[in-house]
């Protein structure tokens, strides 16, 4: 190798203004300060200072390591015990969300005990009630007249309630989400990989003839081998849809477009009809599949599914536990209190099944 030395030619009077500028520089305390900061800082980075430490006591933090990832491995052991507990309650749940289910759809009424609920603003409610005693005679006869079943529109509002899903709805999928009569959430079953199931219970309409709309989600609870610090408890690797059995001219999912197409040699025109695929909330059960060779996805890929792993989650540990709470709102305030105390701080994790 050759090293090559090039010679500049620098005035005499240009390098003692040089000397003159640093000497002025050295001698400002703010200057001075401020370099003695950064030279502090960059002595003190974690990755810098491990490379100071002798041989003996790096050989130590290896096996501090080697103890964490053994910590993470119990840990993960952990959630899959969680993962059983959930399932164990959720058998416990079912009978009370079943019973939701009939006051929804109008397949049982509450007892006068079942519908007492003591309100904040009892005493306001108590006036506006008296208020409407004079009234009572007509109020009675409109609603014998209008004879209203269950709770309408339930799961159709909560949808236009929470704005992760209102920004899934189109128009057209309102119609379709109104035939909506309960959520479910299924966990897997002792024995097979993690995953839960959300089911989606619909009434006869005249869109589909399915009953049942199911999307799976496939979860993980182990820590990478290629990086084992980043576990922090059970994540979404995959998910399953299922498909919808669209009547005739039905399928919102798709639009029919047309096209003219002309011929290169003869010069004619043709009108082509074709279909598309179209925004809907029904693409909902026709999720983009995670490649099993390894083969990563697009970034617009990546963030479609991200995405959908978050709703489904949404539904899980918030929607439908809280179903009622979302319908009314008050879920949602809650959620923007909390967004708003978070503001500025360091989140903390302290819920024991987050993704």
């Amino acid at each position: 190798s050759y090293i090559s030395i090039i010679k500049v030619n620098i005035p005499a009077d240009t390098v003692a203004l040089c000397y003159h500028l640093a000497d002025q520089v050295m001698q400002n305390p703010q200057v001075l300060a401020a370099l003695q900061e950064r030279l502090d800082n960059t002595a003190l980075t974690p990755s810098s200072y491990i490379e100071t430490l002798p041989k003996a006591v790096k050989r130590r933090i290896d096996a501090l390591k080697q103890l964490q990832v053994k910590c993470a491995h119990i840990e993960a052991k952990f959630y899959e015990e969680v993962h059983d507990l959930e399932r164990k309650y959720a058998a416990l749940y079912q009978p009370l969300f079943d019973k939701r289910r009939e006051f929804i759809n109008g397949e049982a009424e509450p007892t006068d005990a079942e519908s007492e609920w003591h309100s904040e603003n009892e005493e306001e409610e108590k006036l506006a009630g008296d208020l409407k005693n004079v009234v009572v005679i007509e109020e009675k006869a409109e609603a014998e007249e209008i004879n209203v079943k269950g709770i309408p529109d339930f799961w159709f509002t909560i949808f236009r309630n929470v704005d992760m899903l209102s920004e899934l709805v189109q128009e057209y999928d309102e119609p379709i989400l109104k035939h909506l009569q309960d959520i479910k959430v299924k966990f897997s079953e002792p024995g097979q990989p993690m995953s839960f199931s959300l089911e989606f219970h619909f009434g006869p309409n005249d869109y589909f003839s399915n009953t049942v709309l199911t999307k799976t989600y496939k979860m993980k609870s182990e820590p990478d081998k290629t990086d084992p610090f980043s576990f922090e408890g059970p994540e979404i690797v995959d998910c399953d849809g299922c498909t919808i059995d669209w009547k005739k001219g039905k399928n919102v999912t798709v639009k029919t477009i047309k096209k003219k197409q002309k011929h290169k040699g003869r010069g004619t025109v043709r009108t082509i009809t074709k279909q598309v695929p179209n925004d809907s909330f029904f693409n909902f059960f026709s999720p983009i599949k995670v490649s099993g060779d390894g083969e990563s996805l697009d970034e617009d890929s990546e963030f479609t599914l991200a995405a959908d792993f978050e709703i489904g989650h949404f539904f899980r540990e918030r929607i439908v536990p809280r179903a009622v709470l979302y319908f009314t709102g008050e879920a949602i305030e809650d959620d923007d209190n909390f967004e708003e105390g978070e503001e500025g701080e360091e989140e903390v994790r302290c819920i024991l099944y987050l993704l």
